[in-house]
């Protein structure tokens, strides 16, 4: 499922309600910021400090720290401060029920290997699900002192006091791309890794370890395409109205949904996806 017509999905649900009654995207994209700034005045304390790890079970070695759970733990007193009848969903603290169309989706260190490695490839993510479509989302890192965000109007760059919009970088042929992924050893099955080498072998450059900063900056028109297999929603949702919103495209190339997680590959154009896909196919 492509998520080439998000801004005409809000378009059009927007002009279905009155004025008083359409969400207000601005106020709601101010309040995932500010849920930013706090997570990070938790989170930040701990990075570099070699704190206590703890490791999920699971296929590949998954740690969480202390910061994790912090920054989640703070995100989630705002909301419900806020937004009570907001539904939430976390990587640490898993799923709050809701009585309205809004889920607030929460991964407060997306990258913790990097984190727990001292490396400044970490981040928060913060997204807002509308009627099941991701509407509003933010990666932050505070290290670094930059966010990028999106939402139905647009995406944008902030750092040291600036914010700018951002676009994606369009015309780029396959062989002429630049990709990044997490780590080749997500790619479990045959096929998942069969899919991924091809794709590898048809663009110009691949790069490994960037976790969401991938995402960021294809956004940003830095990198064309990002990809990962085997992701969360708490992984992706936040994401996708970055890249939506600065132009991009994205795909869950098995046929999914990739607001729901599974195997995503964002892109810089609609056309560089779908060279991508049949390739990868």
């Amino acid at each position: 499922m492509h998520y080439c017509h998000y801004r005409e999905y809000i378009a059009s649900h927007n002009s279905m309600e009155t004025m008083a009654q359409a969400p207000d995207w601005d106020g709601l994209t101010r309040f995932a910021q500010g849920l930013a700034v706090a997570a990070g005045g938790e989170i930040l304390p701990l990075f570099r400090c070699n704190t206590g790890i703890d490791v999920k079970s699971g296929p590949v070695w998954d740690p969480v720290t202390e910061g994790d759970r912090a920054g989640e733990r703070i995100i989630r007193r705002m909301i419900e401060e806020r937004y009570p009848e907001h539904a939430i969903e976390g990587e640490e603290y898993g799923f709050k029920e809701g009585r309205s169309g809004f889920t607030w989706i929460l991964d407060p260190i997306d990258g913790t290997r990097a984190f727990v490695c001292g490396l400044p490839f970490w981040s928060t993510l913060i997204g807002l699900m509308y009627e099941g479509r991701p509407v509003i989302g933010l990666m932050s890192q505070p290290f670094v002192g930059e966010m990028f965000y999106g939402n139905p109007f647009g995406a944008w760059h902030a750092r040291g006091g600036e914010v700018r919009p951002i676009r994606t970088r369009t015309g780029i042929r396959l062989e002429d791309a630049t990709m990044g992924t997490t780590a080749p050893e997500l790619y479990r099955t045959d096929r998942d890794k069969a899919s991924f080498a091809r794709l590898s072998q048809a663009v110009r450059l691949t790069r490994f370890g960037g976790d969401a900063y991938f995402y960021a900056v294809v956004a940003a028109g830095h990198l064309d395409i990002a990809l990962d297999a085997g992701l969360q929603p708490y992984d992706i949702a936040p994401l996708l109205p970055i890249i939506l919103g600065a132009g991009g495209a994205a795909a869950e190339w098995t046929g999914g949904n990739p607001a729901e997680g599974g195997n995503v590959i964002t892109a810089g154009s609609q056309a560089l996806l779908e060279e991508a896909l049949a390739v990868m196919a």
